[in-house]
Order: C-alpha cells, then structure tokens, then sequence
C-alpha cells in the first residue's frame, strides 16, 4: 500500500536528491544543458521548502536550511543513521562529500518505511501519588469534611489510555472525576437566590452486599439561554513549545479553541497569550464578534522551543486585569501538556504564584493535552489553587462537550468555596467510607472557617458524592467492636433514626461570607434493593464501581466487570449525547483486556 506524506517525505527526499545532486555536479565537468531532461514519473513532484516556525515562508531550493534537514530526519525517524547525520550537517554546518552519498543511499529505505507522524515524549507522565480514603468508625470519628470537585480531566484521560490498548495508571484514576464527568437528573434550582438543589439516596452497594451507599447530588442552577449569561473576559493562555507539536495536541487545540469562538458574543471578548521560551502577546482584547479577525491569530499558531510557564501565566492574567469586566466573567483559560521546563518549574512555586494572582477575581481553567508528557499533577495543583476547573482534551469531541455543551458551567461561577461536611450517626452508622475526594480533604474546624480556600462551581454543573457505609448489627463488620468505648446514646426516637446530617457551605462569587444549607438523612429511607434506586444512583455507583477497579482499591468485593456492565447498562436512560453508551464501551475493554491478561497467564504457565 503506497503512502502519502506531502509534509515529510517528498521534503526529505527532495533535499536529499538535490544534496547528491550538488555533490555530483561539483566533480563533474561544467555542461550546458539546453533542454530540461524529462520528469521521471515515479519521483516525487518538486517541492517548496517551508520554515516551520515562520508560517511557511517559502525558501529557494537551492538553498536548504541545515535546520530544516536535521528537523525532517528527526521527525521521520526511519533511519537511525540519518537522523544521526542530520545533526551532524547541523553541527558542521556544511555537507561533505561522503555525507552527501550517504543520505541520497537512504532514501529508497526512508520511502519505503511507514512514518512517525509526529515527535512523542514517552514515559514522563506524572500523576500525584494520593493514598486511598479508608475506612473511619462514626463512634470515634463521626465528621467527614471535603470539598467539592468539579473537573473531569481523570475521566478522560482514563479513556484515552484505555482507548489505546492500555489500563489507566492507578495514580491517574480520581474517582470523583468520573463520576462527576455525567450529568445527573437532579432537581433543578428554580434561580440564584437558591443556587443549588440537595439529592440524597440510599441504597445497597453494588459492590459489597453487606454494606450500603450514601448517595448525595449538588444540581446548580442553569441559565436558560446565552444571554442570560454576563459579558466574558477570557485570555487564552497557549503553550507553543516544540512538545505541543503533535497533532493531538497543537492541532486539537487549534480546532478547540475555534469551536469555543464560534459560541461568543459581541459582549465577550478574547484574548490570545502564547508562551514558549518566553511568552507573548498574540491577539490584544478583541470582541467575540470578530471571529475571523481571533481565528486569524488561531490559525497562525506554531509551536517550537522550551516551555517557560510562569511567564506565560504571568502575562495572561495582566491582560486579563486590563480588560477586567466588573459584573462580568473573568477567565484565564491555560492549554497546554503542562511540561513546563524553564523558568519556575516547581510545583510549590506556581502555586504560589497561582494563588497570587487569583485576588485579582480572574478565575483560570486548565485545559490539558497530549501524551507522553503529560503533567496532570501539576495541572490539577494549579487549577484548584486558581478557583477554577480542569479538563483533559483528548478528542475533538471532548472539545465539544467541554467548551460548547458546558460554556456556561466553565465560564460562569455561581458559587466558591464550596464544602460538604457529613456527621454520621454511630448509633445507626458504625463505618463509613468516601469514595473519592482524596485530594480534597479538610479539617473539620475548616468547614466554618471561611477563609479556607475550596471548590467553586459553575452554572448547571451537578456534584456527586458517594458515601459506603456499613450499619451496626449487621454483617459488615470490619473488626470487632471495643471493649471499653461508652455504650452509644439514642437520645430520643428521631435522632435514633437519622442516619447522618449533610451540610452543605458556599459563598456567593461577590460575597465574603458562606452560606449554609442543611438536610438529614432517614434510616427508613434506605431502599431495600438497588432496582429500587434511581437511574442517578444506578449509573454514579457502576462509575464508582469501575473507578475503584482501576484505582486497585482492597475496599471492592465484587470484581467481575460485567456485574458492572449489567449495572450501568440499567441506567443508561436517555443518553442524549451518547458518554454513557461510551462508558460501557470502555468497560467492555476493560473486561477483554482483563480476559486476554488471564488467558496470556494461562498459556505462560500452561
């Protein structure tokens, strides 16, 4: 099958013929050549060089840029020795000879080889090392205390690598993440003066069938069109150093960022900083109405060079402040691999760095992409610290669902620091466990405290968290009760029957004191069997469910992925845009993933 590679190989071919052609020219005696000999037509037609990095500004071909050369070998990557070569013809910067014979002897080889389409850094992917959420007896320690989550990076990074034939890094799994990735049928907030609705669910855990599920959604209240939502200050923030180059990362991003202008408004405005070794200004604050005029500076986007992150932030939230909207939205919006490798490169630093620069009242969203590379630990760091949300850009899809779908949960804050604080019953509840949230612990003294940074939330995202809990005098117990505790009190009939007390804590985004919303959870309430449960409840535990699977939680009895499969698959419901549909997809290749490890086991030690 014959392949073509206008970009790569006729470019390479080309300066290597004309290499061994200046060569054989130059030992040969002078001769006048009337007439052009004829085009032998199984050779490539001739081709324009372009620089890469100055938006394809054509060059004569006579005179190749060694650069150029050493950048196509390298790209190519079909022959150790010309790849090799090339950067020797950098080093000298002139072509000898022997050299020349040798790259024209390649070029049959480097035709006939299928082509590395793009440079990948493989292997330095970083996930933050978070131990799972252990079991907690309510006699001892009846407070749990976080706050919220609403990213969904992990989701979709977990689909990528599975999409690629391979199980999630255990470290890269946040639980919280996938579940949070749906949308949940919850009642909706009739307006801002309540913006949240609370639903809560009991039920058996599919899991464990000794032990139970706490179920809890957050719905925010939704806009019912664009224009209810207020005029949008955003600066694009653009990583174009050379590990943004591949096409699922750049290019996606390109496609990205011009699905997003397509939904601004005369109102909105957009800004454009690009950071690289240093960083730029690409597009000054520019109304959302001149989309050609944005995806001019768009289309002009080429990356090359080290990545000098601090600077770029720095620079973005400067044009952020200039063009600063009072009763407006205010975002910085980061794309990159979060490979930052000069300038401030430790984590702690852009941290502070990050959380500096938030006083101003310009959020940051970071949107993450690529693989090899791929510094997830980072980029969840600085989103949390920077009032915002993160999410992972793996297909253009998710471009869609993240930056069209859900503009209005990314751009618009309904509420800040939002936290969740549960006070178990020990009299009912004998051990409880959350499903997640491993990186959003909080003291229980941090839940009045309102200075205590936590979660924000956007306009009509839903929140769920998911509670196992085990009952006392049941089955489920973990280890054998204490000799000497005091016996529990019941203390009157109604507090016997509680289960727990949620609290939920927010601030309003122009206000400096939180709000407080409080419900009670009934032991009656407990629904006898999980079909008695809603489509919510159903579908959040088989992601539960899975994601503990992927995590290596001990916490997981049941193991077996069609379980999960059957589960999920009852709670599919309407799937107006088809990730539920995707999500049994990717169980069903968790599970031939897992029988092809058992059967590759058993002919190993057959």
């Amino acid at each position: 099958m014959s392949r073509n590679y206008p970009s790569r190989i006729p470019l390479l071919a080309s300066v290597l013929l004309t290499v061994s052609l200046v060569v054989a020219c130059s030992s040969a005696p002078e001769q006048k050549q009337t007439t052009p000999p004829p085009q032998d037509p199984q050779q490539p037609p001739p081709v324009t060089l372009h620089d890469p990095v100055e938006q394809n500004r054509a060059r004569p071909e006579a005179e190749p840029r060694l650069e150029e050369i050493t950048v196509t070998a390298n790209r190519s990557n079909r022959v150790d020795g010309a790849a090799a070569l090339g950067r020797k013809l950098a080093e000298r910067e002139q072509v000898s000879t022997a050299d020349a014979i040798h790259l024209s002897s390649s070029v049959a080889k480097i035709q006939a080889m299928p082509a590395a389409p793009f440079y990948q850094d493989q292997g330095r992917e970083r996930y933050e090392n978070a131990v799972i959420n252990g079991v907690h007896w309510a006699a001892q320690d009846p407070v749990s205390t976080f706050s919220v989550d609403v990213d969904s990076a992990a989701y979709a990074n977990m689909r990528r690598q599975l999409q690629q034939g391979q199980m999630p890094h255990p470290d890269s799994v946040r639980v919280e993440e996938l579940v949070n990735y749906f949308q949940y049928n919850y009642p909706r907030a009739s307006d801002l003066s309540t913006p949240f609705s609370i639903f809560t669910e009991m039920g058996p855990s599919p899991w464990h069938a000794d032990r139970k599920l706490v179920h809890i959604g957050i719905n925010g209240w939704q806009p019912d069109n664009d224009g209810e939502l207020p005029p949008a200050n955003l600066v694009f923030l653009i990583d174009i150093s050379g590990s943004m180059q591949a096409p699922n990362k750049i290019q996606l991003l390109k496609s990205a960022m011009k699905m997003m202008v397509k939904q601004l408004r005369p109102q909105d405005s957009v800004a454009i900083a690009v950071y690289a070794g240093a960083a730029g200004q690409v597009l000054a604050p520019t109304a959302g109405n001149q989309k050609a005029t944005i995806n001019q500076a768009i289309d002009n986007l080429r990356a090359g060079g080290s990545t000098n992150g601090a600077a770029g932030i720095r620079l973005a939230y400067d044009l952020a402040r200039q063009n600063f909207k009072k009763d407006g939205v205010n975002r910085v919006l980061l794309a990159t691999d979060g490979d930052f490798n000069v300038g401030t490169t430790n984590v702690d630093e852009l941290e502070k760095l990050v959380e500096q620069e938030r006083n101003s009242g310009v959020a940051l969203t970071v949107l993450g992409f690529g693989t090899g590379n791929y510094n997830d630990h980072l980029m969840q760091k600085i989103a949390q610290i920077g009032n915002g949300n993160a999410a992972y850009i793996d297909t253009i899809n998710e471009a869609r669902k993240v930056l069209v779908e859900e503009l209005g949960a990314t751009l618009q804050i309904i509420a800040k620091d939002m936290k969740v604080q549960v006070e178990f019953n020990p009299a009912v509840v004998e051990t409880y466990r959350l499903i997640g949230y491993e990186t959003r612990h909080l003291n229980r003294e941090d839940f009045n405290n309102d200075q205590v940074d936590a979660g924000d939330v956007g306009a009509g995202h839903t929140v769920t968290a998911l509670y196992e809990v085990s009952l006392t005098g049941s089955n489920s117990s973990i280890a054998d009760p204490l000799r000497y505790q005091p016996e529990r009190s019941t203390r009157t009939s109604d507090l016997a029957r509680e289960l727990a007390n949620v609290k939920l804590r927010y601030k309003r985004p122009d206000e400096d004191r939180s709000q407080l919303i409080e419900r009670q959870l009934k032991l009656d309430d407990v629904a006898a069997d999980v079909t008695q449960t809603s489509e919510a409840y159903r579908f959040s535990a088989a992601v539960a469910w899975l994601g503990q699977h992927l995590s290596d939680s001990k916490h997981v009895q049941n193991q077996r992925i069609q379980a999960i499969i059957d589960l999920a698959q009852s709670a599919k419901g309407q799937d107006n845009h088809g990730y539920r549909s995707e999500f049994i997809s990717l169980l069903r290749i968790v599970d031939a993933m897992a029988i092809a490890s058992v059967d590759q086991g058993s002919d190993e030690h057959g």
